[in-house]
């Protein structure tokens, strides 16, 4: 028995081993060697083409020729799939395959979304570019300006690492002598113009589509001469299914980059080396501090947001919801900022589907928190530089140190604690949109808004605060308020018909009404209080206040009317045109002004749809686009611009019959009147090319542009012997932008596992100020940025035939015998005559321009099976940037004021030089750099179960390095304004590199 076993056991092995073999043999005979040839519709044969056993990872690639090989079971299905082309799947039924793949039109038949209505991207004449979701720049994003850095030619954006500060955005160009609101483009979200884009998380965004060119923006006339942003967010979906999907993040922030301030030792040596006697009065002799302010001020900043959205619906009813939290610190103790957002949309169907109705309403609360970063020497930015770090952050009693002996030199971490700047904003919106489907292809819409916008403004400095202003009043708050409330209806008419299958015809025909009532609000100011307990939040509990510091606002009621138009026509999707026409009443401007027309043309012709080009094997798109618009800017005007105003001038006594007295207000002109003012109008020509090769695995746009803006509004010097006031509002000026935008969308690599797509951005734009004087009203010049180092001496000129952001400035020629800083000397007919160390406004030269001869953007995307990684890189070159800081921290007088200085003042100026500091082109540098700006590495796990229909994870580094000979803390420094490459040092937030993780599901 024990022999049978063993023998047994013997067999075993050789039994299984015949068995695998034998399972071998019969898989080996069943799978096929299939070979095949993949081409296009028109014969060529494909290179790269994936062909993959479906639900497996048994795949190969066709070489040179189109061919493949791939051995693979009969009945089994391949798919087939190539950039450019339909994806295609075929079953085995022998060894043999040819294949025709289709190519890909979903670029050309997108759906780009336009003014008042939509088109196919192969039927649009305009420049407008789109930016989808996914393509949009990841990181700690704030506001939607921040996902388009790089990603859209002709769009500068300059961000910012302050959580409650804003980038700068301008699109080809400054075109206005006004700041803020009338230097940037104007927003549309989900089809409503003039909507805050607070009001939008950016996690909430499908897309972005960037009006360019003023034959696309000229449909929304006075408000689009600096572009049009189009935002549309995600919708339910009409799959039957409700889909809960969440995406959130952790981030940390650290600081880039730091002054080299001169250490306590080096300060002492300094002091000794050089006979400065005056700082034993700032510090403790015998026992000095050793402090670094940067250190004290700065930390590592901790973020975090949250987004849950809901979404579903079927064929006639969808809908969504979002909720998204942000809650974001600082680097700079004391700046953070929380937000809360939410939306809600649903849009059902009802007679007989004919009438589509749609509501959403949308909220957002934003809180912000800061210290004092404004005003020369009251700024923590500021402080943590110059402070001195001989002396403590605190007395031995545990009050902070301060001594008022020394002019402007406050405790940074006093201001941070004493002297708080909360802000909360509350936004409310609220959307209906209807659209009746009359009969085939022609739909009334009626759209309404409303939008209410709050701010509420506290300040307290309490009893310990040391900013002079305050410091004797034991605590004072300052609380305010305003309120801005915009409504809107818009309606007008769609038709589109296409006759004999060759001529699409597309007419709009709308009129809208809106009202803005603005600035409504008032505000107190109290002071001396029994303590700090309350801060602001009592004001009856302080003991005194002055009827000067009651604040009270002008409600500003501004209403305009609109009617607008636009005829689209397509022949065979070859031969295009467009053109368009608004006319905009607006109760802002003169009375002999108070309407506009806007109108635009523009044509295409697609060269590919040509018989003559069917042929060919070179190009897959070829367009040609030229377009002429006229648009305006309205923006940023109250409704007084063009009015007689009259204010509160000062206190005059007036004395009673019974022989008391009494104080009145004194009221005077404050604004002269124009009738004859008006919109500021530009007109933009634009002719472009866009282009495919390699079956679009190639593929890009060429731009050429020339913007030139009319009737600029300035405040103009007028005699005030015939006006009432001091100065005129009035048209005067010319802009003129020209410039030249190059994309390039590429697939260099694509194997059967491994992917990278790129795409890169080029833009040029010189920008010159055509004209500012006329015959009523002149100004020869406007000196700007006065970097607040010398009284009066400013950094920047507008003048006729140069730039905004021309630097004007004295000319460094080194230093004289006795060290002291010399400049070229000029006589009054312009001659170099020399050298002088006391130079006045006659010497002053044109020396560098703040614009950037060059922008671009270059996006990375790498895919390796579930992998992805993206590298973006961005940057600006032929561009100066004046070191304020640099220029203010190389005062060698500072030191004997008890400041501090930068270390390089010890080896690089001498401290016989008291002008060192003069502003000149010694501190205008180079402003050019190159950046890393994000490092994403993303991991899809894909469907996990029945519960997790995708989930991926990622990590992000943003600003990972810089390449730059900029000596400053960073080269990215606002580029908008009227003073744009300035680098202040009471304002310029510290530049981070963002760490981040994050997550998206969907369940």
């Amino acid at each position: 028995m024990c022999k049978v076993q063993l023998k047994n056991a013997r067999l075993r092995p050789f039994a299984l081993f015949m068995a695998l073999f034998l399972m071998n043999v019969s898989w080996a005979f069943a799978q096929l060697t299939v070979t095949g040839h993949v081409k296009s519709t028109s014969g060529d044969p494909l290179i790269g083409v994936n062909v993959v056993e479906k639900g497996t990872t048994n795949g190969t690639v066709t070489d040179m020729d189109g061919n493949f090989s791939l051995r693979v079971e009969k009945g089994k299905t391949l798919v087939f799939s190539y950039i450019g082309f339909l994806s295609q799947e075929n079953v085995v039924r022998g060894n043999r395959m040819n294949i025709t793949l289709k190519e890909d039109t979903e670029t050309l038949d997108e759906v780009v979304v336009i003014g008042y209505g939509s088109m196919q991207r192969k039927d649009v004449t305009s420049s407008i570019t789109t930016v989808k979701a996914e393509d949009m720049n990841v990181g700690v994003i704030t506001t939607p300006a921040q996902m388009l850095q790089g990603k859209v030619p002709g769009l500068t954006i300059a961000n910012t690492s302050d959580p409650n500060g804003s980038a700068s955005i301008s699109l080809r160009g400054a075109s206005s002598l006004r700041t803020g609101e009338a230097m940037e483009p104007y927003y549309v979200v989900d089809g409503v113009p003039g909507v805050s884009i607070s009001l939008v998380a950016p996690e909430d965004i499908e897309s972005i589509d960037v009006l360019r060119d003023a034959s696309a923006t000229a449909i929304y006339g006075s408000k689009a001469a600096n572009g049009v942003i189009i935002i549309t967010t995600k919708k339910g979906k009409k799959d039957g299914r409700t889909s809960v999907s969440y995406s959130g993040y952790v981030a940390w922030d650290r600081t880039l980059k730091t002054l080299d301030m001169m250490t306590a030792d080096e300060l002492l040596s300094y002091a000794k080396t050089n006979n400065i006697t005056q700082l034993n009065d700032y510090y403790n002799v015998d026992n000095p501090a050793n402090t670094n302010w940067q250190d004290e001020v700065l930390r590592t900043g901790f973020s975090h947001n949250h987004n849950v959205s809901i979404n579903g619906g079927n064929e006639k009813t969808n809908y969504s919801a979002s909720l998204n939290f942000q809650d974001r610190e600082g680097v700079v103790r004391g700046t953070n900022m929380d937000r809360l957002n939410a939306r809600t949309f649903v849009q059902t169907k009802a007679l007989n589907n004919r009438l589509e109705l749609a509501l959403s309403l949308n909220a957002s609360i934003r809180n912000s928190s800061t210290g004092p970063t404004d005003i020369q020497g009251r700024s923590v930015l500021d402080a943590m530089y110059y402070y001195n770090p001989l002396v403590p952050v605190k007395n031995e009693d545990g009050t902070w140190y301060r001594n008022l002996n020394i002019s402007q030199n406050y405790n940074p971490l006093s201001m941070i604690n004493e002297d708080r700047y909360d802000t909360k904003e509350k936004l409310l919106q609220g959307t209906a949109q209807a659209t009746l489907h009359i009969i085939d292809g022609l739909d009334w819409n009626l759209n309404l808004s409303y939008q209410n916008q709050q701010y509420i403004y506290n300040i307290y400095n309490t009893t310990q605060t040391q900013l002079p202003s305050v410091v004797s009043k034991h605590g004072q708050a300052d609380r305010s308020t305003t309120e801005n409330i915009r409504k809107q209806m818009e309606t007008y008419l769609n038709w589109n018909h296409t006759f004999a299958d060759a001529h699409k015809v597309g007419i709009m025909l709308g009129y809208s009404w809106e009202q803005a009532d603005n600035n409504d609000g008032f505000g107190l100011r109290v002071y001396n209080f029994y303590n700090d307990d309350l801060t602001y939040h009592n004001l009856g509990m302080a003991n005194n206040m002055d009827i000067n510091d009651v604040i009270s606002n002008n409600l500003s009621t501004l209403r305009m009317i609109s009617f607008y138009g636009r005829i689209n026509y397509s022949y065979k999707s070859r031969y295009l045109l467009q053109a368009t026409v608004r006319r905009d009443g607006s109760s802002a401007f003169g009375e002999n002004n108070r309407w506009a027309t806007f109108p635009s043309v523009s044509a295409a012709w697609r060269i590919t749809e040509e018989q003559f080009m069917k042929n060919q094997h070179v190009f897959d798109d070829l367009k040609l686009r030229v377009g002429y618009g006229v648009s305006g800017n309205s923006l940023g005007f109250d409704a007084f611009i063009a009015r007689p105003l009259y204010g509160a001038t000062g206190w005059f006594t007036y004395v009673n019959p019974d022989g008391s007295t009494s104080n009145y207000r004194m009221l005077g002109a404050t604004r002269n009147a124009n009738p004859d003012l008006k919109w500021e109008s530009t007109s933009m020509f634009n002719i472009g090319i866009d282009f495919g090769f390699l079956h679009n695995r190639l593929s890009g746009t060429i731009e050429y542009y020339d913007k030139r803006t009319s009737d600029l509004i300035y405040y103009y010097p007028v005699s005030t012997n015939r006006y009432p006031y001091g100065t005129m509002t009035a048209n005067v000026g010319n802009i003129s932008n020209k410039g030249i935008e190059i994309t390039i969308n590429a697939v260099p690599v694509q194997t059967h596992n491994f992917t990278w797509s790129t795409t890169l951005n080029l833009s040029h734009n010189k920008n010159v100020v055509e004209k500012l004087t006329n015959a009523s009203y002149s100004v020869p010049y406007i000196d700007m940025a006065d970097p607040d180092v010398v009284t009066g001496e400013k950094v920047q000129r507008i003048m006729e035939g140069s730039p905004i952001g021309q630097f004007y400035t004295y000319e460094w020629a080194g230093y004289n015998e006795n060290g002291v800083s010399v400049f070229n000397d000029y006589d009054a007919d312009g001659n170099l005559i020399g050298t002088t160390d006391a130079p006045t406004d006659e010497d002053r030269r044109k020396t560098g321009s703040a614009q950037p001869k060059l922008t671009y953007g270059w996006n990375n995307d790498f895919t390796w099976k579930s992998w992805t990684l993206t590298a973006f890189f961005q940057g600006v070159a032929g561009n100066q940037i004046y070191n304020a800081t640099r220029n203010y921290y190389n005062n060698v007088g500072l030191v004997a004021a008890g400041k501090n200085v930068l270390s390089e003042v010890a080896t690089e100026q001498n401290f016989s030089d008291s002008n060192a500091h003069r502003p000149s082109d010694r501190y205008l540098e180079s402003g050019s750099y190159f950046r890393l700006a994000t490092l994403t590495l993303g991991y899809n796990f894909g469907k996990l179960g029945d519960w997790v229909n995708n989930l991926r994870i990622y990590a992000t580094c943003n600003n990972v390095f810089t390449i730059t000979g900029y000596k400053g803390l960073d080269p990215e420094v606002y580029l908008g304004g009227l003073t744009p490459g300035v680098d202040w040092r009471q304002t310029q937030y510290p530049r981070t590199r963002t760490f981040m993780v994050g997550v998206n599901v969907n369940f």
